[in-house]
């Protein structure tokens, strides 16, 4: 019987000595890991829409930075889909270390939880905010073929004609979508909303005559007005855009109150560490507050704007609730 219960005793012993330093080895792993400088091998940066697109270029630009900065990779994994939802899912589903960020939109964050019946994953719960890139609006267009000149003229031909207005967007769930369908609902018209997978797609369409307007991103646009090739009947914010001086609002052009605007941002998962946040959000801010970077974003029709995390999930937390109420008065059917 003492045999036993020594030999008991001597498993016992060994079992607690082989937790011990398996914790021993863990903690001094994560003290390693927490000593090393964050970042200290590639990150991957998830975007939910296609390349060549004004979010896919401005988040190459804020990225191409860090790399500047950091000298590590920030490596772009382009993942279109309705919504951006499959981009922000494997980024959801990524450990919560710094080395996946979420590429975010008003479309993708702020719209999706009102606009789909059902996400899998959580906007606020899910993900921590880093910082706002950038703050944008949108071009209602129709190619220079067109006998339409301005917004109003727009909205009485698709009255005279029910049903034959077919306006081109990139994918279900993106600021551009939810304009064209704020649009259609304001104005009181039939129409059909075509989303494509990219703005490419969107401006081919309109240029091969499968839709008779879009509602894009002004980058896109703008050398094909400089071109002569298609025509800006309006923008959806409040104000005229800077690059495009003379092309009206599209409230003070025929749809009075009509005002949509997006923003770019990113995000990381939720528990990423604090210090990991608060690295990226300093190195961000700074990099579109450079000169260089804020010319090449009005270019590209995004006006750089940095914010802390703190404004940003705020910004987030506000837009949900507005995007709401509007998709909601605007009697926009869920996907």
């Amino acid at each position: 019987m003492k045999k036993i219960i020594k030999e008991t005793n001597r498993k016992a012993w060994t079992s607690i000595a082989t937790l011990a330093l398996g914790w021993m080895a863990s903690s001094w792993s994560h003290a390693q890991s927490a000593a090393e400088p964050y970042p200290n091998r590639p990150v991957k940066v998830m975007v939910g829409y296609g390349p060549g697109g004004t979010g896919d270029l401005t988040v190459r630009l804020v990225a191409q930075k860090l790399v500047e900065k950091t000298g590590q990779p920030f490596v772009i994994d382009n993942r279109p889909s309705a919504g951006g939802i499959v981009a922000s899912q494997v980024a959801q589903q990524a450990p919560a270390d710094g080395y996946t960020l979420n590429f975010i939109a008003a479309g993708n964050f702020a719209m999706t939880p009102s606009l789909f019946k059902s996400l899998p994953f959580d906007p606020v719960k899910d993900f921590e905010m880093v910082s706002l890139i950038g703050t944008l609006g949108f071009a209602l267009a129709v190619d220079n073929k067109s006998s339409i000149t301005d917004t109003r003229g727009l909205i009485a031909d698709a009255k005279a004609n029910p049903g034959k207005l077919f306006i081109g967007t990139i994918s279900v769930g993106s600021a551009q979508f939810l304009a064209a369908e704020v649009f259609r609902s304001m104005a009181g018209i039939e129409a059909t909303i075509v989303p494509y997978k990219t703005s490419a797609d969107v401006v081919r369409a309109l240029r091969a005559g499968d839709v008779q307007a879009i509602f894009e991103t002004i980058a896109p646009v703008i050398p094909h007005t400089k071109a002569g090739t298609m025509r800006v009947l309006g923008v959806t914010e409040a104000q005229r855009f800077p690059s495009l001086p003379n092309v009206p609002t599209i409230a003070e052009s025929g749809l009075p109150n009509y005002e949509i605007a997006g923003w770019n941002g990113i995000a990381v998962p939720a528990r990423t560490p604090r210090e990991v946040i608060a690295k990226l959000s300093t190195e961000i801010n700074a990099a579109v507050a450079q000169h260089d970077i804020r010319q090449k974003f009005l270019d590209l029709g995004v006006i750089a704007r940095g914010n802390t995390p703190e404004q940003m999930t705020a910004l987030l937390k506000k837009d949900i609730a507005w995007w709401r109420d509007v998709i909601e008065k605007a009697k926009i059917a869920k996907q």
